[in-house]
């Protein structure tokens, strides 16, 4: 039964080949009108069809169409030409819509001096716990600052949500890049800086929003992870 699925699907070169221009077509469309339910799902499809087609490309090959395979290759890499063309002379449109609400504290990111931090801010001492947000290399990409007091080590690391739609932001991104070992025997608040930047994807340069940062900590003894602070600070996305 697989195989005959199989063989209905690929044997005929132009099936995956209308499947991935369906689903391209359905990602472009959704990227004008913004339709938020359905991005996951479709680049989620969008995936599939480009699998879909690269098994086409690899069993016309088997099958000796090489001129057919070749079309499935071709095909692929039009396509992505086009879609970064497109997005980059039209748009990010994902924060379009999006309103900065009103009612609610929200900071906004420290300027970094020549990728550094400043001695003003190295300097800083804090009595409470506290998080920075730094602009980094480019608009979207950012580092971070957390002041904390006595903590057992263990590993912090960062979550993003859009405050008004509670969407998770490049949540593999942000969580794997903004990872930092801490520890604090002490009862004195000692800052914690993160070494790299991490990238927030959705939205695009200038389009601002409210995002909800939290620090999550994962000890070093135990496999139990745990929110340790929250702070609201106006964003935007890296232009991709």
């Amino acid at each position: 039964m697989i195989k005959k699925v199989f063989i209905y699907c690929f044997d005929k070169w132009w099936r995956p080949v209308l499947f991935f221009l369906f689903i391209a077509g359905l990602v472009i469309m959704n990227s004008e009108l913004n339709i938020r339910f359905l991005k996951k799902p479709l680049d989620f499809l969008a995936n599939v069809s480009i699998v879909v087609l690269l098994i086409s490309f690899c069993y016309q090959l088997y099958k000796g169409r090489y001129l057919k395979g070749f079309i499935n290759l071709f095909i692929l890499f039009v396509t992505g030409v086009v879609s970064i063309m497109v997005t980059m002379i039209d748009g990010d449109h994902w924060a379009d819509d999006l309103k900065i609400p009103t009612g609610i504290q929200i900071e906004n990111p420290v300027n970094m001096d020549s990728y550094t931090r400043s001695d003003s801010m190295l300097k800083l001492n804090k009595v409470q716990a506290d998080l920075v947000l730094y602009n980094s290399d480019q608009p979207g990409m950012y580092e971070y600052d957390f002041w904390t007091g006595e903590i057992e080590s263990g590993t912090i690391y960062l979550k993003a949500f859009e405050i008004t739609q509670e969407e998770d932001l490049s949540p593999d991104n942000v969580k794997k890049n903004s990872k930092i070992s801490i520890s604090n025997s002490s009862d004195s608040i000692t800052r914690f800086s993160s070494t790299r930047n991490f990238t927030i994807y959705e939205g695009d340069w200038g389009k601002f929003y409210a995002a909800r940062f939290e620090v999550w900590f994962k000890p070093t003894t135990s496999v139990q992870e745990r929110k340790i602070f929250q702070k609201n600070f106006k964003i935007e996305g890296w232009m991709h």
